[in-house]
């Protein structure tokens, strides 16, 4: 029995950290695309904006 219950602590454990690494590598990729999207926002928006004004003046209308 007494194996038994370490067995249980030691799933117990490592479940925690597995837990506690997953919200430390999920909060770093968060923290990663705000910083990509506020350093390259404003680029996409401007190519974005120039590929729609290409495609408006180039397509034909009736």
């Amino acid at each position: 029995m007494k194996s038994f219950l370490k067995y249980f602590k030691k799933i117990s454990n490592n479940q925690g950290q597995g837990v506690m690494e997953y919200i430390i590598i999920s909060s770093l990729i968060g923290i990663f695309c705000l910083v990509a999207v506020k350093q390259f926002g404003s680029v996409v928006q401007t190519r974005i904006n120039y590929m729609k004004t290409s495609v408006v003046k180039n397509i034909p209308t009736k």
